[in-house]
């Protein structure tokens, strides 16, 4: 009895291990790009308004504002819950993120999203008033219910800033104060300083 000839089963071997490798390879790399898009995804997943906007720091933004409707600016500062632009005439405008509903301008450039830590938590809505409180500073302050009052901050609670009401073009003086109002904070969308910043 005569076998038949094995010249040609090593080659059959070989030819099944290397489809099975080349398989197994492009399942790897098909895994890769699939884990990567999912870490890129979960990245991105991480970021806050507020990393897009200290990433825009510098540049004119617009931000679409409950209430209030548009307010432009160059971008100063972001707080944990504010926004802080230069205005085209020079005066400083203070937005409550809160009230921010979109915004352009942005750029590409996105801050590295970070947890605020104590201080920047403690660098709120809430002192950023009481600083304008402190230097008795003239202000415009519009309300989310489209409301816009004028006055002085004379303090800030834990939940309410009060505002003595004056002409604007008048300095606060007990004479020149038609009434003190307590403002609710949640209600506060933007604070424009009236006089223009020194620098």
């Amino acid at each position: 009895m005569n076998s038949p000839p094995r010249y040609g089963a090593p080659m059959r071997w070989e030819q099944l291990f290397a489809d099975l490798d080349a398989a197994f390879e492009a399942e790897e790399v098909a895994a890769e790009r699939a884990e990567a898009g999912s870490r890129a995804r979960a990245a991105v997943g991480a970021v806050r308004l507020v990393d897009r906007l200290r990433g825009a720091a510098g540049h004119e933004v617009s931000l679409e504002c409950r209430g209030v409707g548009p307010v432009r600016g160059r971008l100063l500062d972001v707080g944990v819950d504010w926004v802080l632009l230069r205005d085209e005439q020079g005066r400083e405008v203070l937005v409550a993120l809160g009230v921010v509903q979109a915004v352009s301008g942005l750029g590409a450039t996105t801050a590295a999203a970070e947890e605020d830590g104590a201080v920047a938590r403690a660098w709120d809505l809430r002192r950023a008033l009481r600083g304008l409180a402190r230097d008795r500073a003239a202000v415009q302050c519009r309300l989310d219910g489209g409301a816009v009052l004028a006055g002085t901050v004379d303090r800030v609670g834990a939940d309410f800033v009060e505002l003595a009401e004056h002409h604007l073009d008048q300095p606060r003086r007990r004479g020149s104060v038609r009434s003190v109002r307590a403002v609710a904070l949640a209600a506060v969308a933007v604070v424009v300083s009236v006089a223009p910043s020194a620098d």
